[in-house]
Formats: C-alpha cells, sequence, structure tokens
C-alpha cells in the first residue's frame, strides 16, 4: 500500500495547476501576451459602398461620389489624417519602399479618431470643370472636391495604354505619431484611375 507521501509530488502539481486556473483572469491584468500584426487599412469604395462601380469615364462638370474609408486594428484608438491628391502620371505616387508620402499638394483633407477595431468611413464627391482638350493634351484648371473648388493647373498626354487622358486621384494615410506630435505618414495609399472626356 502507497504512502500519502508517495503523493505528495502529485497533490502539489494538481495544487498549483488549481491555482494557477483560479488566478489566471487576475494575471490578464500583469501579463501581456503578443498580440497579432497591428496595422491600418485605407480604401476607397464605390457609390454603392462596395468594390464596385468606380467611375472611370469622367465628364466635365459632372459630379462623381466614392467613399473613404480608415479601419484601426493598431491595438489602441488612433488619430489619422487621409489627404486627398490628384495626379498626372508623371507626378510621384508615395514611395512604398522608402515609406515617403507624395511630394503633391493635398486637394482635400480627412481627419478622424478611430477606435481599435472599428472603422471610419466617409463621402468623397468629387467634379472636373474647365477642362480642355487639344493637340494631345487634356488640361484641367478646376477640380471640385466636397464643395470646395480648387485651381490645379493640370495636364496629361494620351495613354495608349489605358486609351484615354488618364488622371488619378488618390488618398494617402498619416497617423498622430504622440512621441514626435505630429502626423506622420503611415505608409498607405490607395488610387481611382480616371480618363477625363469633354
Amino acid at each position: 500500500m502507497l504512502k500519502l507521501e508517495s503523493y505528495r509530488h502529485t497533490f502539489a502539481a494538481v495544487g498549483l495547476v488549481g491555482v494557477l486556473l483560479i488566478a489566471s483572469p487576475t494575471l490578464g491584468w500583469f501579463v501581456h501576451l503578443p498580440s497579432g500584426e497591428r496595422f491600418s487599412e485605407l480604401w476607397i469604395l464605390g457609390s454603392g459602398h462596395m468594390a464596385e462601380d468606380y467611375p472611370f469615364n469622367v465628364k466635365t462638370n459632372d459630379s462623381y461620389l466614392v467613399y473613404v474609408g480608415v479601419g484601426n486594428h493598431m491595438g489602441k484608438a488612433a488619430y489619422y489624417a487621409v489627404y486627398v491628391k490628384l495626379r498626372n502620371m508623371t507626378d510621384v505616387l508615395p514611395n512604398l519602399t522608402a515609406g515617403t508620402s507624395s511630394p503633391l499638394e493635398p486637394l482635400y483633407e480627412y481627419r478622424a479618431f478611430v477606435e481599435d477595431g472599428k472603422a471610419w468611413e466617409d463621402a468623397l464627391y468629387f467634379t472636373f470643370s474647365n477642362v480642355t482638350i487639344q493637340n494631345g493634351v487634356a488640361f484641367v484648371k478646376t477640380v471640385s472636391v466636397n464643395g470646395v473648388v480648387l485651381e490645379v493647373e493640370k495636364s496629361t498626354l494620351w495613354n495608349s495604354n489605358n486609351l484615354g487622358y488618364c488622371f488619378q486621384l488618390f488618398a494617402e494615410l498619416w497617423i498622430y505619431n504622440a512621441e514626435a506630435n505630429e502626423l506622420q505618414y503611415h505608409n498607405r495609399f490607395v488610387t481611382l484611375m480616371l480618363n477625363m472626356t469633354v
């Protein structure tokens, strides 16, 4: 017959497991396990809030609607800025390898405070006006974004690959860095290709 002392290690192990199980909710306050990848999302959706029905052939003085959105998966609340910019096919896009934004001036700016695991989305209405096409070059003088009229003075050449006069409306994502006390480019951008017609 086995003595009680023979089971001493077994009782100690079972007791320790029991204590850990009872204390596990409290341990969560002190022990932080590594979480998954932290990232932010940036998107442009068509007029039906879907990844479809994007405007492509745009006409002078017609208004177009898309939606710009941000998703926060950073593990904490974040303050974002989304800069809307317009480029012709020779203007510089952001550089993902270097993590640098486009040097183009923003046409419009959104600001949003987004909780972790949540998303923000807003409408982006745009209209091109004062557009001329001469000698294989399209000139855009004015763009309206969400009712704000801006002088852009942009031109582009005929693009034989896309069979049109192509511009890109694009959005860059910036995030507030508390340590630097400034907004910094968050290495995310999305583009919308537009073919200018008259």
